[in-house]
């Protein structure tokens, strides 16, 4: 439990899932014991995206981020764009995201994941929003549109699970890694690296929940109060005070999303 004076933040999570209809207060609760002050919820597709806000309306500790995810961008309706541009007009909604590629399930062409990448983008663009980015098994293709469509545009390499070549391309583009319950995996030694090297300012924690669990809860449904693991990890692995770690990183996350307040 935490002390009260160690400030930890999930950026990523999706607590309005299902998972979570039987005990949701008492995960926020448990959260806000470790010392979680703030959680970000993320949309995949229109609805996710509602309740996201539904959400983020309903506790002043949760902020939304509102879009749609490469797994879902087929049959989206034809004003799809329209919806996501009002919801994101809330002043709880922080970011676009998660949006960006996945050849891993490919529910999608490339080039029909493309094309909503790139147009959600440009609405992040003319919003002044920053991007909530998901790549999966996508990292050139990834970096591509970025570099081409992203100019102007700041975000969030979520769950961070790239090299560190792939880490200093992302950096270059001046997007943040976010890292995850995997950090935490004693194997993951390319993630330890990245860890290790990046500057401390261009990080981030987050849980996915309720995905990614870390160690030593892995395989089991994760929630947001884990994300103090994954910064006790971050913090070890850099070997600096967690105190030190987790203000930065809640430094980073107030910077990265201006609305957050």
């Amino acid at each position: 439990m935490s002390d009260g004076s160690i400030p930890f933040i999930d950026t990523h999570a999706h607590v309005a899932l299902a998972q979570f209809d039987a005990d949701r207060e008492a995960v926020l609760a448990r959260a806000a014991a470790d010392g979680v002050t703030r959680i970000i919820e993320i949309g995949y597709d229109l609805p996710s995206s509602r309740a996201a806000l539904a959400l983020a309306e309903a506790y002043p500790q949760i902020f939304a981020v509102v879009g749609v995810q490469p797994n879902h961008v087929a049959d989206l309706p034809p004003d799809w764009l329209a919806q996501v541009r009002d919801l994101a007009r809330h002043p709880k909604v922080v970011a676009l995201g998660e949006i960006g590629l996945d050849y891993h399930w490919m529910r999608a062409s490339p080039e029909a994941q493309a094309l909503v990448f790139r147009q959600q983008l440009e609405l992040a663009r003319s919003l002044d929003l920053p991007v909530v980015i998901h790549s999966r098994d996508a990292h050139d293709d990834t970096a591509q549109v970025l570099a081409e469509a992203a100019r102007g545009v700041s975000g969030v390499m979520h769950s961070f699970s790239g090299d560190w070549a792939y880490a200093q391309i992302c950096l270059e583009l001046n997007f943040l890694l976010s890292f995850s319950g995997p950090l935490t995996f004693p194997k993951a030694t390319i993630l330890h690296e990245v860890a290790r090297r990046a500057p401390l300012t261009m990080l981030l924690t987050e849980t996915d929940s309720p995905y990614l669990s870390p160690h030593p809860y892995r395989g089991k449904r994760n929630e947001p109060a884990r994300v103090r693991l994954v910064t006790e990890q971050l913090a070890a692995l850099r070997e600096q005070p967690l105190a030190e770690v987790a203000t930065i990183v809640d430094a980073n996350a107030r910077r990265i999303f201006p609305r957050m307040r």
